[in-house]
């Protein structure tokens, strides 16, 4: 039998980190076991972009382009290293302007990488265009994705065979340069028949050189058997992982691949016992740190409301922080709602996060939808791109209402050219006011990492690695697991995350001290609840997160739609503003504070 040969692009030093560990990981601690793989015969690596680009900034004290030359340097000069991009986003969760995103491509071809995968979370052919001439002009080798899922049980529009057609010739018709396309399915859900389907609908409009590429998640216990339909429909190339990052939301493992294809006509290319070698290096690499049990789990009710592997435990280990972590069932089946509702964009980063932000709202709110998050109403109102369906005409209205916002059908990066907080000039004038050298690096950074990003410039960015004997776990861990059990306590409406260690009482993240004693001593001033005034505004957090930035104090004058906080939540920075003009009488939190849902911020009069 002749062998076909599939290329495997091992994508345990990105994906994996960032689906099992959520990308908090220290270079030198898997260094290694890149050097290993490369010796086992893997020739073609995902080491960047994506989460793995911000998270080592935000987490690791690290710098993503010093990362991405330390792995070239270890792999050699023919290695293919591969990136992560999102479009217009490139490798932020927010969209940019053409001349950040022509800097990513400039930049990330600079520090050796050799390939970049760029996608779009809504198939809108737009967002691609001039990400996709960027990485092609800057001499790397584009590989141009849609995006797939399965649609909640009793829905249609999109996410079927001639859907994915469209978007494809979309592809050739806008005449956007290629040297490969993927299919991407970030939560693991489409069905093998359906992957089958569309594999070979795209080898039939391509033809037989084609480079065509599948990756998935194991989320749904179905990757496997996806794979192998990939195969079968005429994919020749695909993503597999290495234990401890394999299967579970991560991609499947090279060994189970390999395994399940003997007696096929199809040929991994490895050397199989290094490969066993090499697992067994990269799992005592990561031995120390903290792997939640759901980054390795089945659930098959992913099927129902998609939520991709990558996320996944990034904003579990969230919840788990703020000690919201029961909730999560309610919030994945909250999720199916806000696909429905939402036009069916794919579950994957950013659209992903858009999702679960708002099925959190809707999960802690007295009444579903009485608040629109801010990105899932951009999304619905056009300013992310064109939906695949049209959303819910009754969402779209609350958006339109909440946010002030007519709904657009303008390209999203003509938006972004008109946006005076976006491109280079504007990262160059936050890194003059931050004293930073103007580096196109530090431009990149500052542009697509935001607060964060020039914190971790000025040399105060703070480790949030997990592992489970250092000390940075217990620095990092908000909630402190112990026999006492943590309560949650309803107060006028407002849930708060409370557990009591001893004499301190743990409340949404911050430690007091506290006792209890019978009988009463009078009465006190309510802290919680109620205004005193029926003019007082209160500003509570929609969901968890961290606070980066506390922008007014008590006694500052601000205008109504002013932006008062700017907090990281699910992945995202979002900017909390006063929905009226008034005085700031109190701020609650400060930078670096961890925050619940509901949890009080600040009072404006």
């Amino acid at each position: 039998m002749s062998k076909k040969f599939i290329d495997v692009m091992d994508t345990s030093f990105r994906d994996g980190m960032q689906s099992s560990y959520g990308a908090r990981v220290l270079l030198e601690d898997y260094l290694p076991a890149i050097e290993s793989a490369v010796h086992a015969g893997i020739t073609h690596f995902e080491v960047g972009g994506g989460a793995l680009f911000q998270s080592p900034l935000f987490y690791c004290n690290q710098n993503p382009f010093d990362i991405m030359d330390k792995i070239r340097a270890t792999v050699g000069p023919t290695v293919n290293l591969q990136t992560l991009a999102r479009g217009v986003n490139v490798v932020g969760l927010q969209s940019q302007p053409r001349d950040i995103i022509d800097l990513h491509a400039k930049l990330f071809k600079k520090h050796g990488m050799t390939t970049i995968r760029n996608f779009d979370a809504l198939n809108d052919v737009d967002n691609l265009v001039d990400s996709g001439f960027s990485i092609h002009n800057n001499g790397l080798q584009h590989e141009v994705t849609i995006t797939m899922m399965e649609l909640p049980p009793g829905c249609e529009g999109a996410h079927d065979v001639p859907f994915y057609e469209r978007v494809l010739r979309n592809i050739l018709e806008a005449d956007i340069p290629f040297v490969s396309l993927a299919f991407k399915d970030a939560s693991g859900t489409s069905n093998p028949r359906k992957v089958y389907e569309t594999i070979r609908m795209a080898r039939k409009i391509l033809g037989n050189k084609a480079n065509i590429r599948f990756h998935s998640h194991d989320t749904a216990g179905t990757a496997m058997s996806t794979y192998f339909a990939a195969l079968e429909g005429g994919a020749n190339g695909i993503d597999l992982a290495m234990q401890p990052v394999s299967g579970g939301t991560g991609q499947p493992d090279i060994i189970s691949m390999w395994h399940a294809l003997k007696g096929t006509k199809y040929d991994l290319g490895v050397n199989i016992e290094r490969i066993v070698e090499t697992e067994e290096i990269f799992k005592e690499c990561m031995k120390d740190y903290f792997l939640p049990p759901e980054a390795l789990a089945i659930n098959p009710l992913i099927v129902f409301s998609p939520m991709p592997g990558g996320a996944l435990t990034a904003n579990t280990q969230m919840m788990r922080d703020n000690g919201t972590l029961d909730k999560l069932p309610d919030v994945i089946a909250a999720m199916r709602d806000a696909v429905e509702k939402g036009g069916f964009g794919t579950s994957v980063t950013p659209v992903s996060q858009f999702y679960i932000q708002q099925a959190f709202i809707n999960v802690f709110s007295a009444t579903p939808w009485e608040k629109i998050n801010e990105d899932y109403g951009k999304m619905v109102l056009g300013y992310y791109g064109k939906t695949p369906s049209p959303p819910d005409p009754r969402i779209v209205k609350l958006a339109s209402e909440q946010l002030g916002l007519k709904p657009t059908s303008e390209k999203v990066v003509d938006i972004n050219e008109r946006d005076t907080s976006k491109g280079v000039e504007v990262a160059k004038e936050l890194l003059k006011e931050a004293k930073l050298e103007q580096t196109e690096e530090n431009i990149f950074i500052a542009a697509t990492c935001g607060a964060k990003g020039i914190k971790f410039l000025k040399g105060e960015g703070e480790l949030g690695i997990r592992k489970n004997t250092s000390k940075s776990q217990e620095e990092t861990s908000t909630v402190v697991k112990n026999d006492t059990g943590i309560y949650t306590v309803n107060l006028n409406g407002k849930k708060y995350a409370v557990e009591f260690v001893n004499d301190k009482a743990i409340v949404n993240g911050k430690t007091y001290d506290f006792n209890i004693q019978a009988g009463s001593e009078g009465s006190f001033k309510e802290d919680v609840g109620t205004s005193a005034s029926t003019e007082e505004v209160k500003i509570s957090a929609a969901i968890p997160g961290l606070v980066l930035q506390v922008l007014k104090k008590p006694g500052d004058i601000v205008a109504e739609n002013e932006t008062m906080f700017i907090v990281e939540a699910m992945k995202m920075e979002t900017e909390l503003k006063s929905p009226k003009k008034g005085t700031v009488l109190e701020v609650k939190v400060s930078q670096n504070d961890k925050v619940s849902t509901g949890q009080l911020l600040a009072v404006i009069k």
